[in-house]
């Protein structure tokens, strides 16, 4: 149970680059560029409840490893994926991004890529 715990995000690399190269409007990169991301994790198992406090939303995703699950981007959109779990780090493949999760050093550490620009988000126990 790893990644059970609640994170404040501490810092993030490429933010900007990454999010408009998803697609995220400019006022709302703006409004959550200084905003301290919460993220909750409830693991169970291989059972997750994955939830991040945006200055907008709160997004949450159920999932089961190795098991379709319906999930929602951070723009929004729904869609079916299979989260994986091996070594210790979570993956997930998004409709325009992959994001990877793991705790290291007791921080959370997730990485999203898209068109060779990755965002790094390291995040603190709290």
């Amino acid at each position: 149970m790893a990644f059970n715990g609640k994170y404040e995000i501490e810092s993030q690399e490429n933010y900007d680059e990454f999010l408009k190269k998803i697609g995220i409007p400019d006022d709302i990169i703006e409004k959550g560029r200084n905003f301290k991301i919460v993220t909750d994790v409830i693991q169970n198992g291989n059972e997750f409840t994955w939830s991040q406090v945006y200055p907008q939303k709160t997004m949450t995703n159920k999932f089961v490893i190795d098991q379709e699950s319906e999930m929602e981007t951070m723009a929004g959109k729904k869609f079916k994926a299979t989260v994986t779990l091996e070594g210790g780090k979570i993956t997930v493949r998004f409709p325009n991004y992959q994001h990877t999760a793991e705790i290291s050093g007791g921080k959370l550490v997730e990485c999203s890529t898209s068109g060779g620009v990755t965002m790094k988000r390291t995040s603190k126990r709290i």
